[in-house]
């Protein structure tokens, strides 16, 4: 049976039996399940009329037969934007509240011996007002000031209740995020007066909890996390991503907060996930919020050695599996498919990441630097060419996504400890010549401030670089045979007659604006000459190789 919104249906949903009005809703739902628009109802005021009826049924207990249906017909329409800011009153939105069990506090304890025991009410309610509160900014400003953020707050502590269904959790934590995700100002009121952090943590490590105690789970063996606990632990993880993003000056006990949820992140990141497509997943959510920890709190990613840790795990007396995950996590990212998604939402939390470790901990630093920047053996490759860490890096330096580009030269920059010899060792010259440019570093005398102190220079050398050092050519960061001298045949007139064609030839593309010469200022930056026989006069002092040292140090 078609169902059509006319004016006879409007009748019958005002006027009719409840079982017909609840057929009528079915059928409905049915026909339009898929749908997102309706423009049959933009004709003699029929949308706002078939709102008022439902929720006209919604407010009267005697409809409770209907109310499913039409929570679930509200779900349905609210997928579209059309008046919704008009139709969106306070009155419905606490009809709403109400049959999702979000009531103000006093009706909370007033019920607490009479919970709520229609739960696909509950749900579908919950889905209204995350549909509302998503399409509808009146809707937000509207739970923005009533009870609806305290009254989720009072349900999450009863959360352990086995008898509350995920979905509901699920529902109630999506309503928190698209919440702090378009209404900043919630955001202080949620984390301060409410607890927020502490409350979604205990959120975090009853999930952990819960799969650390699965009955057919063998002992000490790594948590698996199903797929219900994997969607819950990702919306915690996207509310308190809002939480954190614009951190102010933590006092003590948002410090001590801070570094309790780095340790939680660090469980979770551990974690296995049944099934395991859905680590991705997991572990992107985590790494999104590292980037928002205080760089110091990355300590919390090691962990003393225990019996029970792996070989390749331990490092330095420290227990680096987190680390390990994250190195892991950053190498699946950089062989993705670029349609997949943007190269900047792909690696720039990931290697922001990374390098607030390398920067804020010696230890992880040189954990980072044994995994992307080993003792050099392979000297007849270019650094951008190949499979491993730090050739997939090197690519990333001549990006045309320059924040990708910019956060992946940090990354190896100060992995080389800031050294410029160093740096060009990994990855050649031409490839670092745009981190050098943006720091002041072309010139050879020039030093940046460095991000932190680093332990002394010591001679790490590998044989295989040793014997090839004195062909290695600095500019592509690999050893070039050695090669007959072009001009060898010349005389000294010819040789000279070449050198005047090819500086006429470049003036020629500088004067039609193909190309821009510079040359390196007092500050080691790229500076544009007016000339291209300007390029000569400082060319002893511009010499790519000159006194640069190629020692590697730890």
């Amino acid at each position: 049976m078609v169902i059509v919104i006319d004016n006879i249906t409007l009748l019958r949903l005002e006027n009719g039996g409840l079982d017909d009005v609840k057929n009528i809703l079915k059928n409905f739902i049915e026909q339009h399940k898929q749908a997102f628009a309706f423009p049959e109802l933009n004709l003699d005021d029929r949308r706002k009329k078939l709102w008022t009826l439902l929720f006209s049924h919604l407010d009267k207990p005697s409809s409770a037969i209907c109310h499913k249906e039409c929570l679930a017909c509200v779900r349905i329409l609210s997928r579209e934007k059309t008046d919704l800011d008009d139709l969106c009153c306070e009155k419905w939105m606490n009809i709403l509240l109400y049959h999702a069990g979000l009531v103000p506090q006093e009706q909370a304890m007033l019920m607490t011996n009479q919970p709520f025991d229609n739960f696909d009410v509950v749900l579908e309610a919950m889905k209204c007002l995350c549909n509302l509160v998503f399409n509808c900014e009146h809707a937000r400003k509207l739970c923005g000031h009533n009870h609806a953020i305290e009254a989720i707050m009072m349900r999450l502590r009863t959360y352990r209740d086995p008898l509350l269904p995920h979905e509901i959790k699920f529902f109630d934590m999506r309503m928190l995020f698209v919440m702090t995700a378009f209404q900043p100002d919630i955001r202080p009121r949620l984390k301060e007066e409410l607890h927020g952090l502490t409350y979604l943590m205990e959120i975090l490590d009853l999930i952990i909890k819960d799969a650390s105690e699965e009955e057919d789970r063998p002992q000490n063996s790594t948590p698996v996390l199903v797929d219900n606990q994997v969607q819950l632990a990702s919306e915690v993880l996207k509310v308190l991503f809002n939480l954190t993003c614009k951190p102010g000056v933590p006092d003590e006990e948002e410090d001590a907060q801070l570094l309790r949820l780095e340790s939680i992140l660090k469980e979770l990141l551990l974690c296995d996930t049944d099934p395991p497509s859905n680590k991705e997943q997991l572990q992107s959510h985590v790494v999104n919020l590292l980037t928002t920890m205080p760089g110091r709190c990355h300590q919390e990613l090691m962990a003393p050695l225990t019996k029970d840790v792996s070989k390749e795990a331990e490092f330095e007396g420290y227990n680096m599996e987190a680390m390990a995950v994250l190195v892991t996590f950053l190498n699946t990212r950089l062989d993705q498919n670029p349609v997949v998604q943007s190269l900047q939402e792909r690696l720039s939390p990931i290697v922001t990441v990374l390098l607030e470790c390398a920067i804020n901990h010696r230890l992880l630093r040189k954990y980072l630097r044994w995994r992307i920047l080993p003792p050099l053996r392979d000297v007849h490759t270019r650094p951008e060419e190949g499979t491993t860490l730090r050739n997939k890096l090197c690519r990333l330096l001549t990006s045309p996504v320059t924040n990708v580009r910019d956060l992946v030269a940090e990354l190896l920059f100060v992995l080389c400890k800031e050294s410029v010899s160093r740096m060009i060792k990994y990855t050649g010259y031409g490839n670092a010549a745009g981190q050098f440019a943006n720091r002041g570093l072309l010139a050879q005398h020039q030093s940046c401030q460095p991000h932190g102190q680093y332990s002394s220079d010591s001679d790490s050398e590998t044989d295989e670089y040793s014997m090839y050092k004195h062909g290695i050519n600095p500019v592509v960061g690999c050893y070039e045979p050695p090669r007959p001298d072009p001009t060898a045949h010349m005389t000294e007139e010819q040789k000279e007659y070449e050198a005047m064609q090819l500086v006429n030839m470049m003036d020629k593309l500088h004067r039609q604006g193909i190309i821009n010469p510079c040359r390196i200022g007092e500050d080691g930056r790229p500076e544009p000459v007016s000339h291209i026989m300007e390029l000569q006069e400082e060319l002893p002092r511009q010499q790519v190789g000159g006194g640069a040292r190629t020692d590697d140090v730890d």
